[in-house]
């Protein structure tokens, strides 16, 4: 493992000497540089060049101060090396040729040797950054996998996922089962190339209740993060999951919130957690009084929690002005 770091100790309810912070999910596509260099490269072949996926990941790291690098990737990277027919679609998303309705249709089991690239750029990462800043993985959750295989790509109500987990809960757990087996594989490879801790991101669990999420979810979700308890620490992430969080607390280490919740009833919901967010980055277009009214906010709310890493509420905005957030970190590391 790395040397401790502000991030490290605060993901593990240590003492740190700031609060440590890091930007979400695609940190680097408000920059020119990273327009630059993916610029004619589509998203699914940008992730699999290691030597371009460590420049993407650095990007952040260099222009901004932050204090861990997120490895660049998409959730569909896996599937899609497993031999799932998908393209991750510019304004869309990712879609899926041939949506999953029977047990035939099931993924295969992804071999660590089908996402070697992701390997070679963790290594070329670890060796870049050194021990002061750590390289955190970065993988999909079963459930939102489930919904883009079933749905055949983005959806609004997840009307599909939702008729299939409970008019056919056989197939629905044989799927969420090989998701999470498809997943851990490939935390796995990240890990052993020598990832400091891993982020499982689950977009869209906020479209569940809490008994559905309990019933039909979390128990594949705590098979992918079993397997890492006590080996790297565990970042746990989604999006509209207030009613969750006491629930996803269950397999994590730190519960990562969105801006809807605020980080002093996170900690109440999931008290021992060290928490990870959350300010709304839509307010990052707002006047600079009150970026830092709320960044002092959340930074004030996460001291009731034993460790709290400052990150937005969700992915930045390609439209984001990069000054903004250089301005923001320095903000950060001040308090």
């Amino acid at each position: 493992m790395v040397a401790m770091s502000a991030f490290l100790d605060a993901a593990r309810g240590l003492p740190v000497s700031h609060t440590p912070v890091w930007f979400m999910r695609q940190a680097g596509r408000s920059l020119p540089e990273y327009k630059q260099v993916r610029a004619g490269i589509p998203m699914l072949e940008s992730c699999r060049r290691p030597e371009l996926v460590c420049e993407i990941t650095l990007q952040p790291v260099r222009r901004h101060n932050v204090d861990a690098a997120i490895l660049f990737s998409d959730i569909v990277v896996p599937l899609a090396a497993a031999g799932v027919d998908l393209d991750i679609v510019a304004g869309v998303g990712p879609v899926v040729a041939s949506p999953v309705s029977a047990m035939v249709d099931l993924p295969a089991l992804l071999d660590p040797s089908d996402v070697s690239f992701v390997d070679e750029a963790v290594r070329l990462l670890v060796k870049e950054l050194g021990s002061k800043t750590p390289v955190i993985g970065f993988a999909g959750a079963p459930f939102t996998l489930a919904s883009y295989l079933i749905e055949g790509g983005p959806s609004k109500h997840h009307e599909k996922t939702k008729a299939l987990m409970h008019g056919n809960p056989s197939l629905w757990h044989a799927l969420l089962g090989r998701l999470a087996e498809i997943t851990q594989t490939f935390l796995q490879v990240q890990v052993s190339a020598g990832v400091s801790a891993i982020q499982l991101f689950d977009s869209w669990a906020g479209a569940l209740s809490e008994a559905d999420y309990r019933r039909f979810v979390l128990p594949h979700s705590a098979a992918v993060m079993s397997a890492f308890e006590g080996v790297v620490p565990r970042i746990h992430f989604g999006v509209g999951t207030a009613l969750l969080l006491p629930a996803m607390a269950s397999v994590t280490d730190v519960l990562g919130v969105d801006w809807r919740t605020p980080l002093d009833t996170a900690s109440a919901l999931a008290p021992g957690k060290a928490l990870q967010g959350n300010l709304d980055p839509s307010l990052l277009f707002a006047p600079w009084d009150v970026i830092e009214s709320e960044t002092r906010r959340i930074v004030a709310e996460g001291r009731s929690a034993p460790g709290h890493i400052f990150n937005l509420g969700h992915g930045v905005m390609p439209e984001t002005n990069p000054e903004v957030l250089t301005r923001l970190v320095s903000l950060i590391h001040s308090l």
